[in-house]
């Protein structure tokens, strides 16, 4: 098994869509009705597949908290990141280092609907997501 996407219910659709393509993330295709509404699906530019499905219902109340704590995104360089992120009026808190090193950076933004999101630069060498190695002694 593994984990295909996640859907993210939205206000505002164009809202999240500009926040989202803002961030780097391109709309692989939509599904405009199904009985949680319109379905929109994104990526990352060098992700293979859809890692979040935006979930619109015009007629419903998007919760103000769902249970989602946030979600996390590798980029390559924090500061490059950080940088296209304000050139685009988008935000992001002052990077910290979980290690104390200049290598291992993360900052967290913010979309339209509250939802945090985890911007990770991994040190060189590091997989490209968190395995049993990163507890391994």
């Amino acid at each position: 098994m593994r984990t295909l996407h996640f859907g993210l219910r939205v206000a505002d659709l164009e809202r999240s869509l500009a926040f989202y393509t803002g961030v780097g993330y391109e709309v692989v295709g939509s599904v405009p009705e199904t009985e949680l509404g319109s379905l929109t699906m994104l990526k990352l530019p060098d992700d293979e597949f859809v890692a979040i499905e935006l979930v619109h219902d015009p007629k419903a109340q998007v919760a103000v908290s769902t249970g989602l704590s946030h979600f996390v995104v590798k980029v390559e360089s924090m500061a490059t990141t950080i940088s296209a992120l304000a050139a685009r009026g988008i935000d992001a808190e002052s990077p910290a280092s979980p290690d104390g090193s200049n290598d291992f950076l993360t900052t967290f933004i913010v979309d339209p609907d509250g939802n945090r999101i985890e911007l990770v630069q991994w040190p060189a060498g590091h997989l490209d997501g968190m395995s049993a190695a990163d507890w391994a002694d």
